[in-house]
């Protein structure tokens, strides 16, 4: 069957309209994710008549993106294909064809749909499940890139540590200099949940600002995705510095849903999919730190290192002795340092690409 490429650009109604650069739908849901892209503007192209395989790529402008480079980078995302060059060169050429006559020079990705998604492509650690938020995908989906030509542009590495906490002497030296400027750690307050995400919008946007590729969450974004892991949040997993009442610093672990879902292979809930998964999950010692930083004043004094024991001690009361944390920037040397020195080492990694148009 031919491997050409033919763009549909599928725009009906959805029930979840956000600003252009779009929330993924955290917990699954095919069609809520695809009626949110549909509603942004994405554009979802198809590569030949492949039975009911359906080979895709999305590509799109961020607004956001734009709005803080001022350059000309589109991306591309959920990228699906067979091990097939042709295929995935027909799909790369109509995702380079559309950025293309928008006036772009670079494609990268991939982003799903943006930075603060799943981003990425799994280079590196197949040999173990992903874990919630994260990306996975097959080991020919890297030379399917290469060969087309694309070049890394940056690499994204994940941790995992194991055991009932980070060295005592690191913790000590952290407390010691907390003490000394006045912060205090407590946990996420649940009856004033609303309330909590308020005080962590500004952190967080702050806290991430000087990152490689940052662009801030909007409102909608960040409201949309502490609603959508407000189930599986686990108040004491959650970490919120503060002093003198200032929000400082903030830090979360999440359980890895991952585990229980997947023996729920059906993927309906009822009669007995619910089942399986709350059974499956009182088994579960996964969890994952996705977001843990500090303003800028307070780096290096010992708050991420507080909120790392913090959220490790309290993850295993709750019976979560393995955690992932990250992912973070190739080149983050600070926080891979203390990543290091606190018994996290890096077993995964994710690529992000670029190709001149």
């Amino acid at each position: 069957m031919s491997p050409a490429a033919r763009c549909q650009a599928k725009r009906k109604g959805g029930h979840h309209r956000l600003p252009r650069r779009r929330r993924r739908h955290a917990l699954g849901g095919d069609e809520h994710e695809r009626a949110q892209q549909r509603d942004a503007g994405a554009v979802e192209l198809e590569a030949g008549d492949l039975a009911q395989q359906h080979p895709q790529v999305d590509e799109a402008e961020n607004d956001e993106h734009q709005r803080v480079y001022h350059d000309k980078v589109g991306f591309y995302g959920f990228f699906e294909s067979i091990d097939d060059r042709a295929v995935a060169s027909a799909l790369f050429d109509a995702a380079a064809a559309w950025l293309r006559t928008r006036g772009f020079d670079t494609m990268r990705g991939p982003m799903n749909p943006s930075i603060n998604d799943e981003c990425g492509l799994l280079v590196d650690g197949f040999d173990t499940p992903p874990v919630i938020l994260m990306t996975h995908n097959p080991r020919y989906y890297v030379p399917l890139h290469e060969h087309y030509g694309f070049v890394k542009a940056k690499d994204l590495i994940a941790y995992e540590g194991a055991g009932s906490g980070p060295p005592e002497r690191i913790v000590r030296a952290a407390r010691l200099l907390a003490e000394r400027k006045g912060i205090t750690l407590r946990r996420l307050d649940m009856k004033r949940f609303h309330e909590e995400v308020e005080l962590v919008k500004d952190l967080f946007n702050r806290a991430w600002e000087q990152n490689w590729g940052f662009v801030p969450m909007t409102d909608a974004e960040l409201e949309f995705l502490a609603q959508q892991l407000k189930p599986i949040i686990i108040p004491d997993m959650v970490c919120i510095a503060e002093l003198k009442g200032r929000v400082v610093g903030f830090g979360i672990a999440i359980p890895d849903m991952n585990v229980p879902l997947r023996h729920n292979r059906s993927g309906r809930l009822f009669p007995f999919g619910l089942l399986r998964i709350l059974w499956h999950s009182r088994k579960n010692h996964r969890a994952r730190i996705p977001l843990l930083g500090t303003v800028k004043e307070f780096r290096g004094r010992g708050v991420d290192a507080l909120m790392y024991h913090w959220i490790w001690t309290k993850s295993v009361a709750h019976g979560y002795w393995w955690g992932e944390a990250g992912w973070f920037l190739e080149d983050n040397f600070a926080i891979i340092n203390s990543a290091r020195h606190l018994g996290f080492r890096p077993y995964k990694t994710y690529r992000i690409y670029d190709k001149l148009l």
